[in-house]
């Protein structure tokens, strides 16, 4: 896969409601080891804003809507996540930004590494002399 890409994911449903499934390996192009969502956020402050050197993750707004701004540190894409079919698969080495909340929204990330304080890399300068292999 690539280091980023949005995918639709499968709705299956009647008029009882609809559900998605999501599936180790199958629409999570990695094994699951950590599950975390943001909700109640304040207009205008973004989330994010760093890298990991190893973790990857797959993020779906649950509920409401944002954008989710990728730079793999030559080019920058902006997705917006609005409905719970969407899911946005993020390398590593890959800086997220999430920005314009909607004041309802949850947005699911799943992760393929456990929490580690030492796998973010918050300094944008460091972000790309380290996807540049300059430091």
């Amino acid at each position: 896969m690539t280091s980023y890409k949005l995918v639709d994911f499968k709705t299956l449903g009647d008029h009882r409601g609809q559900l998605i499934a999501l599936e180790v390996n199958r629409q999570i192009p990695f094994d699951i080891k950590r599950v975390f969502y943001i909700y109640g956020t304040q207009e205008g402050v973004p989330r994010g804003n760093h890298s990991h050197y190893k973790t990857k993750q797959f993020l779906v707004a649950v509920n409401g809507s944002c954008k989710v701004t990728l730079d793999n540190g030559k080019e920058k894409e902006t997705y917006d996540l609005d409905k719970p079919n969407l899911g946005l698969f993020q390398d590593a080495l890959i800086w997220g930004t999430m920005h314009d909340f909607s004041k309802d929204c949850v947005l699911m990330v799943l992760a393929d590494e456990y929490y580690d304080a030492s796998d973010y890399i918050t300094n944008y300068d460091t972000f790309l002399a380290v996807v540049n292999n300059d430091s």
